[in-house]
């Protein structure tokens, strides 16, 4: 074997074992290929520039991530209290059904989630995040990257 086809064949190598780093298996196992860049699994840090995150295990009935509502950003948790309240909310499209077109939520109903802009610090327009509800408000999902993933809130 020639020295640049040993090169190539090392590089392929590291390529590889990366990838399976990243998937956290060895090849032999069934883990789910790394989530998108920015995507995490570890609690929120703050205003914005991450994914949906878990910091709790999965949902039962949903199959979705769990996450505190204490540890989603402050602006979220601000939004949640404005739906708790009625509102008056700041976007002329809060409270508007989301039709669950992504069908990543469970399904129900149409009519059944309502949307919520959680805004987001130097955004020009409502930005990418969200808080959609169900089940009149009882039920609280979350989503930073608009509608790609969710995260079911615990309160």
């Amino acid at each position: 074997m020639s020295a640049r086809l040993k090169a190539v064949a090392a590089v392929a190598a590291l390529l590889v074992l990366g990838l399976l780093a990243l998937w956290g298996g060895t090849g032999t196992d069934t883990a789910a290929p790394p989530a998108a860049p920015g995507a995490s699994t570890s609690a929120p840090a703050g205003a914005g520039g991450r994914s949906t995150t878990a910091d709790g295990g999965t949902d039962p009935e949903s199959g979705l991530p769990l996450v505190a509502l204490a540890s989603l950003p402050r602006e979220a948790q601000q939004t949640v209290r404005l739906i708790e309240r009625g509102g008056p909310f700041p976007y002329d499209r809060d409270g508007v059904t989301f039709g669950n077109r992504e069908r990543l939520l469970p399904a129900r109903p149409g009519g059944y989630y309502r949307e919520y802009t959680v805004r987001t610090p130097g955004e020009d327009d409502r930005g990418a995040r969200r808080i959609v509800t169900g089940d009149d408000d009882r039920e609280l999902f979350w989503t930073d990257d608009h509608y790609a993933s969710f995260a079911r809130v615990q309160r």
